[in-house]
């Protein structure tokens, strides 16, 4: 009797339950929110970091390094996010790099080493995402490796990390 009437009574109060603004591992206007083509292996990555720290010299902005792959759930998710219209003002704030590194903390499947090795990064997920000034100095040395688990963050979280 007990367990029908919690029954009863959870079914009457089902929906007064608050709804999800989005349904866990959906991001709006990203239908493969966990698919990705931002890290290009065609790219050589240090070229494209010398490239933004030359635009960083001359526009004053920091420079946002993603070291991660496309085969990486949570460095497609962080690309994806990234792309959405409510993350326009962190686009504008970074020069934005995406580095192909491969998951070097899997044996065999790193590339291009010499990336965190410049910025002095021996890494342990991806993504590994440093924030550099004009001159290619680290300004988030400790944060930095605690994105590789970007697409278990919240929204709100990875936007104030990146906008204060």
């Amino acid at each position: 009797m007990t367990r029908k009437l919690g029954l009863l009574l959870a079914t009457a109060l089902l929906p007064l339950a608050p709804v999800a603004a989005t349904e866990p591992g959906t991001m709006p206007g990203v239908a493969e929110p966990y698919r990705t083509t931002a890290f290009d292996p065609a790219v050589d990555p240090m070229a494209a970091i010398d490239a933004a720290l030359a635009t960083a010299k001359a526009s004053g902005k920091p420079v946002l390094l993603v070291m991660g792959t496309n085969g990486c759930h949570d460095s497609a998710w962080l690309a994806n996010l990234l792309g959405t219209d409510r993350f326009a003002p962190v686009r504008a704030r970074y020069a934005i790099v995406y580095a192909d590194i491969g998951m070097p903390h899997i044996e065999g499947r790193g590339r291009h080493p010499e990336v965190p090795k410049r910025f002095g990064f021996r890494i342990k997920g991806t993504p590994t995402v440093a924030i550099l000034d004009a001159d290619g100095h680290v300004l988030n040395r400790k944060k930095a490796p605690k994105w590789r688990n970007a697409a278990n963050r919240s929204d709100d979280d990875i936007y104030n990390e990146l906008m204060n």
